[in-house]
């Protein structure tokens, strides 16, 4: 096993419960980890063998320009959609932050963090 890191992935997008928030926007920073067999994409150096970062990407990007109220929902879809997509992948964590929330306080982020093993699907 082995893992694959999409690191600090910065996306605008309009989620939250408030009015403005659809209209404004803000900016995420999603994080994500995938657990698979990287054997194999070792040894045959072949991006058909392993799981393409570049897929993953796509998905997350997808995802987050899909308007949602929570954070919880958006990294289910997330989730979901890595696991259905890449049949290899044995587990997968995802962490979407929101920067500078409009909650009334000085808050840097606001952030939801899941994990999904396949057997538990």
């Amino acid at each position: 096993m082995g893992k694959i890191y999409l690191k600090n992935i910065r996306l605008y997008a309009f989620h939250g419960c408030m009015e403005e928030e659809e209209k404004i926007g803000s900016d995420y920073i999603v994080n994500v980890v995938v657990e698979t067999n990287l054997k194999k994409s070792s040894k045959t150096d072949s991006l058909e063998d392993t799981v393409d970062y570049v897929a993953l990407y796509e998905i997350i990007k997808t995802e987050m320009m899909q308007r949602a109220r929570l954070l919880e929902n958006v990294v289910d879809r997330i989730l979901n959609r890595i696991l259905k997509e890449h049949a290899t992948v044995q587990k997968a964590t995802v962490k979407v932050s929101k920067k500078n929330p409009p909650i009334g306080g000085n808050v840097e982020e606001v952030a939801v963090k899941r994990e999904l093993v396949r057997s538990s699907l």
